[in-house]
């Protein structure tokens, strides 16, 4: 059974900063964090898959946002550091995971069986 549990999510001024971080537990292969703002279609941000030396990007965060993963002695975590925020940046921000490789880049949501709860950010202009 896999479950992640999202933190770090918050308000912040346009131009700012958040770190958003997700713990892992069970056998995951791909991690990727996923944002819905109102009215819209849930959508890909940034994913890493293990054994895979790079990570995937939207293009709107490409430069600004940066995944991360670690290990410690039974979960995992992924963490999305966001800089140079902006208005459109906010959303509900999801953690999801999946077991298997499916295909690239790995920001099809679709392809994501578990997922957190999600954490709202909000950035004010």
């Amino acid at each position: 059974q896999v479950e992640l549990v999202e933190s770090g999510g918050g308000s912040v001024q346009a131009g700012g900063s958040l770190t958003l971080s997700c713990l892992v537990t069970g056998y995951t292969y791909c991690m990727g964090w996923f944002r819905q703002a109102p009215g819209k279609e849930r959508e890909g941000v940034a994913a890493i898959c293990d054994s895979i030396d790079t990570a995937a990007y939207d293009d709107s965060v490409k430069g600004r946002f940066t995944i991360s993963q670690g290990k410690t002695k039974n979960t995992v975590y992924v963490n999305l550091q966001m800089s140079s925020l902006k208005p459109e940046d906010a959303a509900i921000y999801y953690c999801a995971a999946r077991a298997t490789f499916r295909s690239w880049p790995p920001l099809n949501q679709y392809e994501y069986p578990y997922w957190g709860q999600g954490t709202q950010v909000t950035v004010s202009s």
